[in-house]
């Protein structure tokens, strides 16, 4: 009987989670209802999973509103209709359209106008008028009442109750970014806008049959379906040619001509391997999902572009023959059935990385060459301190009183009513979604087109995108393909061209040949002295004190270690118990049997995504279909899903069935639910891990290049300064920028590393490219007066480059050349596209002798590049403190010590009881790298307070040959003053006197 219902989908407007909407019309007796949220479909795949939950009918349709007002709403007479409803949104959402007052022409769709704002006389056969409760007074004296044909009932629901309402109305506050006060009452709905029971609604039109009749007869009409659940094929793209018989065909051609290269000696455990996975991969219809990720990654590779598949798809021999991934299944024993089993009904996991650079062509070809692609939505929600702010600015608080509500240090009952409303209607809109973004990865291409399940927005990516997120695409059997982006792919592909710049003569890397890599002693160094700065996924504070306690050199060991340092494994407190029995063998026996059987590699313990499925299939006794189910509950998407539960109950109905002791079921339990949600599946830590090879290689033995490489990519764990460091520890100069040797970008020659322009604060983009462009097309600058001749330049541009030394050539003191701009250079903004027609012959001046020290370029860096090129420390004040180096920790164990350190990184976590700690992360006076514990005592006393020197003591504990210290107190070391203000002071006082 509800033809026009809303969700909190319909964005910034309503209130009512679908769950709430369902329940509400089933308490209320509906046996049909309609959702039509504004200008959006999010909700729909799922109101129609949902509704016979709740013996509803579900229908489907569109609330087409300009900001609130309501044009008309479509409702879908079938699939088709739907589609032919998310056509039309699209077309407005995609070119930023208002909606029109009429519809156009929808075969399959029944078009509702609104009694009170509809201005036509005239109706198509599809087209009726809506009539609700607040309009039934007028009716009786409308000409419409003459042609009951055309009317139905459509009682608008929005709200549950008033508080609701309150909270719509702040929600169009804060998209129209307005005060409370000031907000329109056309910019909101009624509050009458609520669900009323059958028996109210057709008692209060009773008096007019008709409509009641005719809008009990749309609704029957009316039939949507979608299937879902796993016993119904996926919907992607069904056929990469034209039929399944030659797809197979061209699978199996494929897996033939990629074995030499794969594998130039087979033996027969691999054939029958692949045919295992081909009969399986056939039987299941999962053709087309490799032979599309073979096509993009084929494309790819045809482009030059370097990527790497991972995933749970790399335990596939298939994808390992197809080059999809470069990890051997066969080599690494990966787990066959975590990838695919008959009892998975989703297509394989895929996650192919390629550079940030490549990932934005690798997109447009896929849109081009599929049919029915688009991106995938997420909702972005109201979190509680954002929408608090948003409510305060509301309300009209002055900023420090938003600032406190949102820090949550107050009294609450020390706040006044308004105060007091912010925090309640915050909670009641935490968890809203706010407004719909891209998914970081995910692409549909299915077989139907896409408007079939929903209606599309066109971000700035220009790419059409579902309104829909990826458990609701996969609960109707859309599952995306995962193309990605990252740094770390790109600086691999930049090292090798800066290799070869720098060093013409160095040999030709084949950057692929990961079973050199695996065996070569210096990369075998790197890994068991964790010296992998600026290495992917192997580079963090965390994952270098793993990898010393491991002493791992090995790929298996860096297999496990990519995995075992993921939070699930932490958690469950078995990240620990896998150092110790890898570290000593005899504590191997502490393993449960039956694990140690299972686990055999990693000792018994849970490192791996696939090792849910095998305790859950082998030890607790569930069918492979049930495992998968468990495992892919475990990663958050279904954990709250009642088939969820079930299979979780029967895992402990089973281990009891089986004999085990409840204490025993319990544990297992617990380390299986607490590291399941993070942990890595096995073939996804084996890509990484190649990935770590490639590039400990290229720092094993092209550190410098492959450390510019790293900077221009701007692609690692730490800030830009510490890579810097870390060339300079393998014996680079680091000169700050030259205009007659800088690049734009960083750049070497020999050992001389040359900062790049991109990293000069405040000197524009255009500016520095101008500079380089200029010295390129007619070589180096003579002087100055050649280079603002060649260059048109602004004043404050020209100063920024004086001061960050990039005139050095010229051989004048920086004060004398700020002299010379000023004198020489207007401060108008200038036309970089418009040289001088004639050089201006300039007056020669004399300037006074002017000196400038070495600490004020140290200070004039710290400014403009963002930290000094000369040593941190010094810049101190008092550099007198009797400190230990990091290289003496070994001899002051259970000592305690002071120490200095720069600070590099913090990592902020929370005891059990929730207390704030933090680990830090310094270099000392020889560059060499501290770890550093705070217990919440001592990070509740002694603060970080920014970057700078630390003076710190504590005491020196050591744990598998790694040494930190447990810090008692820490002080910031005072820095000198800025001598360019001193300087400046004492000439002040000198002209006053």
């Amino acid at each position: 009987m509800y033809l026009n219902t809303h969700t909190y989908y319909s964005l910034r407007y309503g209130t009512i989670k679908p769950k709430e909407l369902l329940s509400m019309g089933q308490q209320y007796g509906v046996s049909a209802m309609a959702l039509t949220d504004i200008n959006n479909t999010s909700s729909c795949l799922d109101f129609v999973r949902l509704a016979p939950e709740y013996d509803i009918k579900p229908v489907l349709g569109i609330d087409f509103r300009n900001g609130a007002k309501q044009q008309f709403v479509g409702i879908a007479k079938n699939n088709q209709g739907f589609q032919e409803l998310n056509d039309y949104l699209s077309d407005f959402l995609h070119q930023n359209q208002p909606i029109p007052e009429r519809a156009r022409p929808l075969e399959n769709c029944f078009i509702i106008y609104p009694f009170k704002s509809f201005k036509g006389t005239r109706l198509h056969s599809n087209e009726y008028i809506g009539v609700s409760l607040s309009d039934i007074n007028r009716l009786s004296f409308s000409p419409w009442n003459k042609h009951r044909d055309k009317l139905v009932i459509m009682q608008t629901v929005s709200f549950r109750n008033q508080n609701d309402f309150n909270a719509h109305r702040l929600l169009r506050a804060i998209d129209l970014n307005i005060l409370l006060s000031k907000l329109p009452q056309s910019e909101e709905g009624s509050k009458g806008d609520r669900m009323v029971s059958v028996k109210q609604l057709t008692e209060a039109f009773k008096e007019f049959p008709e409509v009641i009749s005719n809008t009990e007869q749309l609704l029957n009409s009316c039939s949507i379906s979608f299937e879902f659940g796993s016993e119904y094929d996926h919907k992607n793209q069904k056929f990469y040619k034209d039929s399944a018989e030659e797809d197979a065909a061209l699978l199996r051609a494929l897996c033939q001509s990629g074995l030499p290269y794969r594998y130039p000696n087979p033996t027969p455990e691999i054939i029958q391997r692949i045919e295992k996975e081909l009969d399986i991969i056939i039987q299941k219809g999962f053709v087309s999902y490799f032979l599309i990720n073979w096509d993009i990654v084929s494309y790819a590779r045809s482009k030059g572009y370097f990527y790497v598949g991972r995933g749970s798809g790399a335990n596939s021999v298939v994808a390992y023959l197809l080059r999809i991934t470069d990890v051997d299944p066969i080599e690494l024993d990966l787990y066959f059935e975590r990838f695919i089993n008959l009892y998975r009904q989703n297509p394989p996991d895929f996650d192919i990385d390629f550079s940030w650079t490549d990932r934005d062509d690798v997109t447009d070809y896929i849109f081009k060459r599929f049919p029915h692609v688009s991106l995938l939505a997420v909702y972005n929600t109201f979190q509680y301190k954002a929408v608090v702010r948003e409510l305060g600015k509301v309300f009209g608080l002055p900023k420090n009183e938003i600032d406190i509500l949102s820090s949550g240090q107050f009294q609450y009952e020390a706040l006044d009513h308004i105060s007091k409303l912010v925090l309640k209607y915050g909670h009641l809109i935490q968890g809203f979604p706010n407004h719909l973004s891209i998914h970081a990865a995910g692409i549909l291409i299915s077989e139907k087109p896409i408007h079939y399940y929903t209606a599309t927005f066109l971000p700035p990516k220009g790419y059409p995108t579902t309104q829909f997120d990826m458990i609701v695409a996969e609960d109707a059997g859309l599952y995306k393909f995962d193309i990605l982006s990252q740094r770390g792919l790109g600086k691999i592909k930049d090292a090798l061209g800066v290799i070869k710049e720098n060093q013409p003569d160095a040999e030709d890397i084949d950057i692929h040949d990961i079973k050199r890599f695996k065996e070569d002693p210096k990369v075998k160094s790197l890994l068991r002295n964790a010296q992998a700065i600026g290495c992917f996924y192997v580079e963090s504070p965390a994952m270098r004190m793993l990898l010393k306690k491991l002493q791992v050199d090995d790929y298996l060991g860096l297999v496990a270690a990519s995995s075992v340092i993921r939070p699930g494994v932490a958690k469950s407190g078995m990240m620990r118990e896998y150092i110790l029995r890898f570290r000593y063998p005899e504590k191997r026996k502490d393993a449960n049997p039956v694990m140690l059987d299972l686990m055999p590699e990693t000792y018994g313990v849970m490192v791996y995504q696939e090792d849910v499925i095998k305790v859950a299939h082998y030890f607790a006794g569930l069918s492979l279909g049930e495992a998968d189910m468990l495992r892919r509950g475990m990663s958050g998407k279904f954990r709250s899903r009642e088939e969820f539960q079930k299979v979780k109950e029967q895992f402990f109905v089973n281990c009891k069935n089986k004999g085990y002791a409840d204490e025993l079921t319990r544990e297992v339990w617990r380390q299986t639910e607490s590291f399941a949600g993070y942990a890595f599946a096995k073939g996804h830590s084996a890509s990484y891990a190649v990935e770590s090879y490639q590039c400990l290689f290229l720092k094993a033995y092209y550190p410098l290049e492959y450390m510019v490489a790293t900077i221009n990519n701007f692609g690692g764990f730490y800030r830009t300064e510490y890579y810097f460091h870390e060339a300079r520890m393998h014996g680079a100069n680091i000169l700050p920028p030259c205009v007659n040797t800088s690049r734009y970008e960083t750049h070497i020659q020999g050992k001389d590393i040359y900062i790049g322009f991109i990293h000069v604060h405040e000197l524009e983009i255009a500016t520095a490219k101008a500079v380089v462009k200029e010295q390129e097309l007619h070589g180096p600058y003579i002087d100055f007066d050649d280079f603002i001749d060649r260059v048109p330049i602004s004043i404050d541009q020209a100063c920024i480059l004086i001061r960050v030394n990039a005139f050095r050539f010229t051989g004048k003191n920086k004060r004398a050349l700020l002299w010379e701009a000023h004198f020489k250079l207007s401060k108008a903004k200038v036309d970089l596209g418009t040289p001088d027609l004639f050089k201006v012959k300039r007056q020669e001046f004399v300037i006074p002798k002017l000196e400038k020290s070495t600490l004020e370029n140290a200070f004039d860096y710290l400014e403009l590049i963002g930290f000094p090129l000369m040593h941190p420390f010094n810049l101190l004040a008092d550099d007198t403190l009797d400190e230990i180096l990091v290289r003496d920790l070994i001899n002051n164990v259970g000592q305690k010590v002071k120490v200095k350190g720069y600070w590099v990184t913090v990592k902020k976590t929370k005891t059990s009881k929730g207390d704030l700690m933090y680990f830090g992360n310094f270099l000392d006076r020889e560059g060499a790298f501290l770890d550093t514990v705070h217990f919440p005592q001592v990070a509740r006393q002694y603060p970080f307070r920014g970057r700078g020197v630390y003076e710190l003591y504590g005491k020196v504990v050591e744990e598998f040959g790694c040494y930190t210290i447990e810090v008692e107190r820490m002080a910031k070391a005072p820095m000198i003053e800025d001598p360019r203000y001193t300087e400046e002071n004492k000439f002040k006082k000198l002209v006053s006197a």
